[in-house]
């Protein structure tokens, strides 16, 4: 924690001269930046020194530094990792933040077994097998493994096999029936046959689809001269599916025999405080993919700062570093970087390269011009959305004769099965947008039974009394502009009443439905507000309400697949499975179960008086709590 006597001055003489990462803490004691140093000293210092030349991000940022701390590391190289790793988890205000971050998935063929599988891996493992990709997606994966065993009848089972040890089942499985396996499990084919399968498996997924397309074409030439078309049909698909494989949705990079078959080519485009930076995959001299990544931007953000920043937050968490990677232009800390990549590939070269023509350079501005084309796109589209938001929230402060528009809206609802699984939900909508890291869920404790107004009374309560402080909670601390109600004059009363007897002020509307459950309109001060159904309005009025009944029914089910074993009866002492069954069957619901008397439950099939009274005794306890 931080030290409230924290002099900057004095602590920037203590720091060693050592490379390392710093983290920079605001006033509320969040880190608000993450940065790397080849010498700590000075790279820390020179934030608290001359404003001259620096840019209006940083600041900003110096501005509202409370104090820092620092991790030491011997190499520039880890400090690089590590700074990775603490952007990743604490996601500070002044860093660019990479979005969207995952792996891509490659194909495994274990060849130290005798009759290896061929199977989807989201990561290289050092363990002697050989991977292919990385694939652009988990489907392009799924696609070209049903191929595979389509066509090589590779097998898929778990079985341990070994040649000296087979059979290793009474009998073959569905597989072979259906003739997509060979059974090798059966010793119906050698371990040298199976093999030549597995090498054929392998030159096509190299792209060597030479041979095989031959053969399944003679196949297909030989089953249409026997006037046997559906055979013949079934050899042309096969044939089409290895050309798309091998051949499909790929481009050749055009390299010539000395330049490197393993690229990532990397474009950027960058527009105010959004960017787009663009990778294109290129294995075995062929291009297999693209993948695009959006990045948050703090102000000010220069070209260089925002590719060096995805480069580092990139590459140590992707599971495949290339031999080479092409830039539109050179980065800070490149040597850093390149550090730290050889040693991710165990000491085998890594090139970063911007060039400056011919055809590298081609495929640079080709990755640039698709970066440009993608952000221009999203950008519209965003402007769009913004605009037709602004227009819904001065819509609804016009409805609802407000002076102001509504910046923050929270949104209820209650779901339940016959009063055995009472949930509440609470959305959060900013601005017209959603915030699910404000959304909430409620399991209902002081309710019994289907009472939906009664649940709706213990939802507002528990989430405001939080408000107030009445509960240790901070994330309830911030008051909504508008509460809107799944429901009409009753909810609204219930809300109302909730807000009065805690003393708050906030407008309450009820969301109100039809009789086929879709939104209807707006009811608000004992009147029920005609609303143009095509209108922005009306739109942003209907997501809240199917959000928030998403959100509600999503938590229900989660809560009812649980409770599948498990509900408030196994809480009960001496109520098994048995007696919960018979009592479950006896009472509609909670509320009857919760009426029911000594004598009533006597006479029930396996209740004895023991068991009996410990149902009584629970529930009046419960209802105490």
């Amino acid at each position: 924690m931080e030290n409230k006597t924290f002099d900057i001055e004095l602590e920037c003489k203590k720091i060693p001269e050592k490379p390392g990462v710093y983290l920079m803490h605001g006033q509320k004691d969040e880190i608000i930046y993450i940065g790397k140093a080849v010498v700590l000293k000075n790279r820390v210092r020179q934030y608290f020194q001359s404003t001259k030349g620096k840019t209006t991000k940083i600041l900003e940022m110096v501005r509202q530094i409370k104090w820092f701390e620092y991790i030491v590391t011997e190499t520039e190289a880890q400090a690089l990792v590590l700074e990775c790793n603490l952007i990743k988890e604490h996601l500070p205000k002044y860093n660019t933040l990479l979005k969207d971050g995952h792996g891509y998935p490659y194909i495994r063929i274990d060849c130290t077994q005798d009759f290896p599988r061929v199977t989807m891996a989201k990561n290289i493992l050092p363990d002697h097998a050989k991977y292919f990709g990385p694939y652009p997606s988990a489907k392009a994966v799924k696609e070209t493994l049903e191929l595979i065993h389509k066509l090589f009848c590779i097998r898929t089972c778990h079985l341990s096999l070994c040649e000296n040890q087979l059979p290793a089942t009474k009998r073959p499985c569905l597989n072979y029936q259906m003739k997509q396996c060979d059974a090798p499990c059966q010793g119906l084919l050698s371990k040298e046959d199976y093999q030549k399968k597995i090498q054929q498996v392998m030159d096509l997924l190299h792209g060597h689809d030479e041979i095989i397309t031959k053969d399944l074409a003679r196949r297909m030439n030989e089953a249409a001269q026997s006037w046997n078309y559906e055979e013949a049909k079934k050899y042309r698909d096969l044939m089409q599916s290895v050309q798309y494989v091998a051949k499909g949705q790929i481009l050749s990079c055009y390299s010539s025999g000395n330049q490197e078959l393993e690229k990532d080519v990397i474009g950027l485009y960058q527009s105010d405080q959004q960017a787009l930076v663009v990778v294109l995959f290129f294995r075995e001299g062929k291009m297999i993919g693209r993948e695009n990544f959006h990045l948050q931007l703090p102000s000010q953000e220069e070209q260089t700062d925002c590719l060096a920043s995805f480069l580092n937050q990139y590459y140590t968490g992707t599971p495949y570093i290339p031999a080479q990677i092409l830039l539109p232009f050179h980065v800070n800390e490149e040597e850093a970087l390149l550090s730290y990549l050889c040693s991710r590939k165990n000491g085998k070269k890594v090139q970063i390269v911007v060039p400056q023509k011919g055809e590298k350079a081609a495929l640079v501005k080709m990755a640039n011009d698709n970066a440009k084309i993608i952000l221009q796109k999203d950008c519209e589209r965003l402007t769009k959305e913004r605009s037709n938001t602004e227009k819904a929230l001065q819509g609804l402060a016009r409805l609802l004769g407000l002076s102001s528009i509504p910046m923050r809206m929270e949104a209820y609802d209650i779901s339940n099965t016959a009063g055995f699984f009472g949930v509440g939900s609470m959305v959060v909508f900013e601005q017209g947008k959603c915030k699910k890291s404000d959304y909430r869920r409620f399991r209902m404790k002081w309710v019994l039974g289907m009472n939906d107004y009664a649940c709706m009374q213990e939802l507002l309560t528990r989430r405001f009394q939080r408000a107030l402080g009445q509960t240790k909670d901070d994330s309830f601390e911030r008051l909504p502009d508008l509460i809107l109600m799944d429901g009409g004059k009753g909810q609204v009363s219930i809300a109302q009443q909730v807000l009065s007897q805690l003393g708050l002020s906030i407008l309450v509307c009820g969301m109100v439905k039809d009789d086929h459950h879709r939104t209807k309109g707006l009811y608000f001060q004992n009147q029920l507000l005609d609303m143009d159904p095509h209108s922005p309005e009306f739109l942003l009025l209907t997501r809240m309400q199917d959000e928030t009944h998403r959100f509600a029914i999503e938590y229900h089910k989660s809560l009812r697949n649980k409770a599948q074993t498990k509900s408030i009866l196994d809480d009960i002492p001496h109520i098994g499975p048995k007696r919960k069954r018979v009592l479950m069957t006896t009472f509609l619901d909670l509320s009857q179960l919760q009426q029911a008397t000594l004598e009533q439950l006597k006479g029930l099939e396996g209740m004895d008086e023991t068991a009996a009274r410990a149902v009584v005794d629970f529930f009046a306890s419960y209802r105490k709590a």
